[in-house]
Formats: C-alpha cells, sequence, structure tokens
C-alpha cells in the first residue's frame, strides 16, 4: 500500500499525518510507504511547521525529517490512496486527475469532514495530532483488510 497525505502547504497536516501512519504502519509490520506533500509550493524543501514537530515530538514521533514538497501528477502513478485534508485540496488535486483510476484514488481523509488547519492557531495543533491519530488507526484497520 503506498499512501499520499495531502494538505495545502505540506507543514503541518499532511506531515503530521506521514508522520503517524508511517509508525503504525510499522507497528503492525506493515511494509507501506507513506509520503506528503501540498498544493502549494511555498515550503518546498522545508521541514514541517515548528509546532507540528513539537507536538509529532510530545507524543513520541519525530517528524523533523521529513521535507515539504509540493503535489504532482506523477503521485497519481506513484500512490494507491492520495488523502486530502479539506474541500479546497480535494478540489485541486482532483483538478489534476487525468482520467477515473486517478480521481477514485483521491478522498478526504476524514471522510465526510475536513482536518482544519491549525497554522493560524498554536492550540489547535494537538487536538489536530489527536484527530489525526485517530483516523489512522482507523485506516489501518480499513486498508489491512483490503490487501
Amino acid at each position: 500500500m503506498k499512501i499520499l497525505m495531502v494538505c495545502l502547504g505540506n507543514i503541518c497536516r499532511s506531515p503530521l499525518a506521514h508522520g503517524i501512519m508511517e509508525h503504525l504502519a510499522q507497528q503492525k509490520g506493515l511494509n507501506w510507504e507513506i509520503d506528503s506533500a501540498g498544493t502549494g509550493n511555498w515550503h518546498i524543501g522545508e521541514q514541517p511547521d515548528r509546532r507540528s514537530i513539537a507536538v509529532a515530538r510530545k507524543y513520541g514521533l519525530d517528524i523533523s525529517g521529513q521535507s515539504c514538497r509540493q503535489f504532482e501528477t506523477a503521485d497519481f502513478e506513484r500512490f494507491d490512496q492520495i488523502l486530502v485534508m479539506d474541500y479546497s485540496n480535494l478540489n485541486d488535486v482532483k483538478a489534476l486527475a487525468r482520467n477515473e483510476e486517478e480521481h477514485n484514488k483521491i478522498n478526504l481523509f476524514l471522510k465526510d469532514t475536513i482536518v482544519p488547519d491549525p497554522y493560524h492557531d498554536d492550540d489547535q495543533f494537538d487536538p489536530v495530532y489527536q484527530m489525526i491519530e485517530k483516523r489512522c488507526k482507523e485506516l489501518i484497520v480499513e486498508f489491512a483488510s483490503t490487501i
């Protein structure tokens, strides 16, 4: 299974989802490839936001080695699942899909709602972490049963 997590800048939500899912998959002995990307290009090559790094560290994860990158059409070929954090990301990634197969790989991370962007509110990083971790645990079960 190859999973790509996508948010706007690839500095807050998707790096957390990337790190959490990678950790959980490793714990379960799953040889999955997990990555993250942003729909925007503002932070290419940078580490995740310091607050994302800090909240991940609080829960025992080190995401400081991640490097932000922008989503590209080649990601459709590389990944089985492309999970986006909000409707804006969903629309941006779907606009790049070239066929139905690519279109079908794209889903909201939380199915029916969005992961709020904590960028402008320091107090939101912990609740966002909790939300993402809960969903990653569900996804491990869901995706492991399909392979």
